[in-house]
């Protein structure tokens, strides 16, 4: 898997002569390979540089790339390659390199330095066949981790413990790794929609709280659930209820070519209407790949309209201060005429 061509058909309409690719994440969605290396890509050949201990690796996996060992320095090497090729301007990516990175890539290559960091982030949104199948594997992943952690989920048990025995879940069942640190939160730390888990025990009538995700093939999952270990209160269940609505509400506002503020607007209306509108403080979801959070997003914020192909998650949420929390997530992947849920878990609440 790699986006070389994608990549190279954009530098005309940026006024690029090429790109020069550094990140992490942009390397990998450039040449689908992690090395820590470096890519250059013209709008006819592309060229990967990485050390000694990628380079069989890479050389066993990149296609449609020249792929080599860099001489003295990464900076070097481009340098050359920038000089022989005539490349007078050179798109980077200002959202991932640091000034000092930058300053030093000015004083090696004898080109404009052009930040050109939406150029990929266009090209990210929309997502291919090969990226929505990592990204189905990743959360078939998720959805069974759920369904199993649930016989684990009993007073007595920490929020560490059942931290760790998702991410033991989902390793056995195929996950590269976590896609970030899984949230669990029960009782009163469920009012932190970012929560770390604790030592404190799951009691009987609490809310928990999780949110975790795993990587395959590259690409991220994303899911949230919560449930009442013991039976809840009648005002924990209106608002599990209400937050239920909100996310059903934004997803049927979602598809290709809406505003993710429409989208945001739909589901916090829902919630405001409820009472609970100064408790969600958050955006509606966020597009996720091969990192956790990515462009667009459902945020009211978010004038543009988001294309069809976008993975975005779908996460309202209620945060009581002090007492309890309630955040239901899915992925929903949009389509001209609306969206596909590449979420499977059950969302009516489970007393367990």
């Amino acid at each position: 898997m790699n986006h070389l061509k994608g990549i190279a058909d954009k530098l005309q309409e940026y006024g690029l002569d090429a790109m020069l690719i550094t990140s992490e994440p942009g390397e990998f969605y450039a040449v689908g390979f992690h090395g820590e290396g470096v890519a250059l890509i013209t709008p006819d050949r592309s060229w990967y540089y990485t050390d000694p201990r990628y380079i069989e690796a890479a050389q066993q996996t990149l296609q449609g790339a020249k792929v080599g060992l860099y001489d003295k320095s990464y900076m070097e090497t481009m340098a050359q390659l920038v000089a022989a090729h005539g490349i007078r301007k050179l798109g980077f990516e200002e959202r991932y390199m640091s000034v000092s990175s930058y300053h030093l890539w000015t004083d090696q290559v004898d080109a404009q330095l052009v930040p050109a960091s939406k150029l990929l982030a266009e090209l990210r949104m929309v997502k291919d066949e090969e990226e929505l199948a990592a990204m189905k594997e990743a959360q078939r992943i998720t959805d069974q981790a759920f369904s199993e952690i649930l016989n684990d989920l009993k007073p007595g048990v920490t929020e560490c413990e059942i931290a760790a025995k998702l991410t033991y879940l989902m390793a056995c069942k195929g996950a590269e790794r976590n896609s970030f640190d899984p949230i669990v939160a029960a009782g009163a730390n469920g009012s932190k929609p970012h929560a770390v888990p604790t030592q404190n025990r799951i009691q009987q009538g609490q809310f928990v709280t999780m949110d975790f995700g795993c990587v395959v093939g590259g690409y991220c999952s994303d899911m949230t659930r919560t449930v009442a270990v013991g039976q809840p209160s009648q005002e924990m269940c209106l608002v599990y209820d209400t937050v239920l609505r909100a996310q059903l509400a934004g997803i049927a506002a979602a598809k290709g070519g809406v505003p993710g503020s429409q989208v945001h607007n739909a589901a916090a209306q829902v919630i405001a209407d409820a009472g609970y509108g100064d408790y969600f403080g958050h955006g509606f979801g966020h597009s996720l790949g091969i990192e956790i959070h990515e462009d667009p997003n459902f945020s009211p914020r978010w004038e543009k309209p988001i294309p069809a192909g976008a993975t975005l998650s779908a996460e309202p949420g209620i945060y009581l201060p002090g007492r309890f929390g309630v955040r239901i997530e899915d992925v929903v992947l949009l389509t001209q005429e609306g969206n596909v849920d590449i979420t499977h878990s059950p969302k009516e609440l489970l007393i367990l």
